[in-house]
């Protein structure tokens, strides 16, 4: 008995001993929340901070938006449960929407509504990826993806992009990277965090590649209406009708509507796919707020004058930003075309003397650049490419003036 108990104690930990489970532990925190966090952090303490971190319109949800939750609060049917997979109308609506907006005609049935665009990013892997399955996952990615897919137990493959390429993969690098265990691809335009936008020639010979080799495409339409300079948003079912039956749309209303808090997103799919989904969040969470999903149905049903006014803002903040970026040694800033972020390269910088520091990577600069500028911006590591910030000009323009110029006037200094 005596050996038996010595043994085992050079065994591995125990089940009890093991705090947090090993999928949960190994999840990466959100680097873009938590910069913006910091940001928030050191603006109460008092310190004049100006975050470019989070990717959130700084206007106000339009007021036919906020007067539909308003008028919702008081009606009793939206005080009880209401259907996991979506209210009907907004389903409906949704559909509608779609097929305004993209042209792809669905049916309600293959709409599911989720608290928010990340919810409906978990749910798209989790239903489709079983462990050890590989997602294509170009880079620059959004933060969120690799967790996702690892949460489902599958493998996310990086697929390195850069300026040169516009920040758009080609199909030949896809096809380097498929095996027999490739799954799906992630597909984002326009891209967070770069704000490239695919043009139709290379959706279509990226949705022809995918449906020749049966690969899954779940394509994040989030941003599909803020495009400038003459680019298009182009839906990869729309363009390869011959996908269609393996792909799946992640939308919502958070950026389009400046909704980023009223956490109403949608995945829609083939038939079967979005029921699998609405089985697992009839145990996850449930129905979305109906306070949301009625505030939600006004926005998608409604007029897009609010959603051009903004676009036609985030253009002037655009320019100035690139701009204002490119005017700073060691920095290169390619435009964006869509989205609403820069993604300048700040590699010519690292290893150069700034206030008694030598940054060697973009963390490192970062972090300089909070303490001493004031100014938060996303490295990015958190991306997963060196070298590289992300900053959002989702904000006012005296801030990203200010902003900008603080951070210039700092790295101005590097010697």
């Amino acid at each position: 008995m005596a050996s038996v108990t010595s043994s085992s104690t050079s065994l591995a930990p125990s089940a009890t001993d093991r705090r947090i489970s090993a999928r949960v532990g190994g999840i990466a925190e959100s680097a873009t929340l938590a910069v913006d966090a910091k940001a928030k952090a050191l603006k109460a303490a008092g310190r004049p901070v100006i975050g470019f971190g989070a990717g959130e319109p700084d206007f106000p949800t339009p007021q036919p938006v906020v007067e539909a939750a308003i008028a919702a609060c008081s009606d009793p049917k939206n005080h009880r449960y209401s259907p996991a997979a979506g209210l009907p109308e907004l389903r409906d609506a949704v559909a509608a929407k779609t097929a305004r907006d993209s042209g792809w005609q669905v049916e309600a049935r293959q709409v599911l509504v989720t608290n928010g665009g990340k919810q409906a990013v978990f749910e798209a892997f989790a239903t489709l990826i079983d462990p050890e399955d590989e997602v294509l996952l170009p880079a620059p990615y959004w933060t969120t993806y690799p967790e996702a897919v690892r949460m489902a137990g599958g493998n996310p493959v990086q697929i390195d992009t850069d300026e040169t390429t516009d920040f758009l993969p080609t199909v030949e690098a896809l096809e380097a990277a498929r095996t027999p265990r490739t799954k799906a691809l992630l597909w984002c335009s326009p891209s967070n965090p770069t704000g490239a936008v695919a043009p139709r020639e290379l959706v279509e010979a990226v949705g022809r590649w995918a449906a020749e080799h049966g690969i899954w495409v779940i394509a994040d339409e989030i941003y599909e209406h803020l495009v400038y300079d003459g680019a298009e948003h182009v839906s990869m079912p729309v363009a390869v009708p011959e996908v269609a039956d393996r792909c799946v749309v992640l939308n919502g209303v958070a950026k389009t509507f400046a909704m980023t808090g009223w956490r109403v997103g949608w995945m829609i799919g083939p038939a079967d796919v979005v029921a699998a989904g609405i089985n697992m969040q009839s145990h996850l969470t449930s129905n979305v707020c109906n306070v949301a999903q009625r505030a939600a149905l006004a926005a998608v049903t409604g007029p897009l004058d609010a959603v051009a006014e903004m676009r036609e803002a985030f253009d002037r903040r655009r320019r100035l930003i690139v701009e204002l970026l490119s005017g700073i040694e060691g920095v290169t800033c390619p435009t964006p075309r869509g989205a609403f972020y820069a993604y300048p390269s700040v590699a010519g910088l690292l290893g150069k003397e700034i206030r008694g520091e030598r940054p060697q990577t973009s963390v490192d600069l970062a972090a300089l650049v909070l303490e001493h500028a004031e100014v938060a911006v996303v490295p990015g590591e958190a991306f997963g490419t060196p070298g590289y910030f992300r900053l959002s000009y989702a904000l006012g323009d005296d801030d990203l003036r200010t902003g900008v110029t603080r951070m210039a006037d700092l790295l101005a200094e590097a010697t």
